[in-house]
C-alpha cells in the first residue's frame, strides 16, 4: 500500500468536518492473522500493559519494540506523508508557527533528538467486557497531530468494542462519533486538537478517542502513532 493508493482530498475533507477519516483498506487477512499470532511473542514488544492496574479501561495492549514488524513499519512510512501536509493544513489554519517534516524519519530524529525515543505503535486486545476510557495519544511536548488505527479482528469475532471519538468545542458540549471500521481498514483521526471552521474562522476543538465494552468474542487492532515517547 502506497501513499498514491488512499483519496487524500476526500481524507483531509472528512478530518476536518469530522475528525477523523477513513483511509480504506491496508492490512491483508494474512497480514492481520500474522500481527493477531504474534501477540503473545514478547521478543515483539518493549511494554505489556494492563489496562485495569492504571484505572484506563479493561483489556491489554503492548507497544512494539524496535524494529518494527515490516507491515507495521512499511505502514507508518506509507501514511506519514499524506498525513503531514494535513498536519500542516492545520497548523497554518490555527495561525500556529511550526511545521512537520515531509517524511517520517525526520519526524523520529526530532522525537529522538528531544529524548523521545521509546516507539509508540501498540497492539490492543480486548475481551468480553473489557473497554478502553477516552483519552489522548501524547507521550512528550513532540506531538504529531494525526494518528492510525486498524482493525485486525475479523467482522465477526466480536460484538460491541465500537471505537469512539469526542469532540469538545468551546462552551458547549462534547459531540460524540461512532466510528465502524472494516478488517483491514484505516481510520486516521485527531490525536489532541484540531481546527474546526466557524463564522469568524478557524477555531480549536479536542478531541479524545475510546473503545465502548465489548459484549463477546476477542477484537484486536493496531494503532499508529507517528511521534515516540519519551
Amino acid at each position: 500500500m502506497g501513499d498514491r493508493d488512499i483519496d487524500w482530498e476526500a481524507a483531509r475533507t472528512s478530518l476536518d468536518q469530522y475528525g477523523y477519516a477513513s483511509l480504506g483498506p491496508v492490512l491483508s487477512e494474512p497480514q492481520r492473522r500474522a500481527l493477531v499470532d504474534e501477540f503473545d511473542d514478547e521478543e515483539c514488544y518493549r511494554s505489556h500493559i494492563r489496562m485495569a492496574r492504571h484505572g484506563f479501561g479493561q483489556g491489554e495492549y503492548k507497544y512494539f519494540a524496535y524494529p518494527l514488524p515490516g507491515p507495521v513499519d512499511a505502514l507508518r512510512h506509507a501514511l506519514y506523508p499524506g498525513l503531514a501536509k494535513i498536519a500542516n493544513a492545520w497548523e497554518g489554519a490555527l495561525g500556529g508557527e511550526r511545521r512537520f517534516p515531509e517524511a517520517l524519519d525526520e519526524m523520529l530524529v526530532r522525537c529522538h533528538r528531544d529524548g523521545q525515543g521509546k516507539p509508540t505503535p501498540l497492539i490492543l486486545k480486548y475481551g468480553p467486557g473489557d473497554y478502553n476510557c477516552l483519552h489522548q495519544d501524547l507521550y512528550g511536548p513532540h506531538v504529531f497531530p494525526l494518528q492510525v488505527v486498524i482493525l485486525l479482528s475479523d467482522a465477526n469475532a466480536f460484538t460491541g468494542g465500537e471505537f469512539v471519538i469526542t469532540e469538545q468545542r468551546p462552551r458547549m458540549q462534547s459531540r460524540v462519533e461512532v466510528v465502524t471500521l472494516a478488517p483491514g481498514e484505516a481510520v486516521a483521526f485527531a490525536v489532541n486538537e484540531r481546527p474546526r471552521q466557524g463564522k469568524r474562522g478557524a477555531y480549536r476543538v479536542k478531541q479524545r478517542h475510546g473503545v465502548s465494552r465489548l459484549k463477546s468474542g476477542a477484537r484486536f487492532t493496531l494503532g499508529l502513532i507517528f511521534h515516540d515517547a519519551a
